[in-house]
């Protein structure tokens, strides 16, 4: 199964995203500091996964 790293790197960034938005809006509101937080999960989750390659060659599963 190939997967693009765009995809990968999308569904990274709203998971991290939606983890901590679920912890943001615990108490039922979400403050400045706390879409701060939002941001930093998207960005994070969506940079970081792109930047590594995809697994390719012999030790990759199919």
């Amino acid at each position: 199964m190939k997967i693009s790293k765009y995809a990968k790197a999308i569904v990274a960034a709203v998971v991290a995203t939606g983890g901590t938005a679920t912890a943001a809006a615990a108490d039922g509101v979400i403050t400045g500091a706390e879409v701060w937080l939002l941001v930093g999960a998207f960005l994070g989750g969506l940079g970081f996964t792109w930047a590594i390659p995809n697994k390719t060659g012999s030790g990759a599963r199919e």
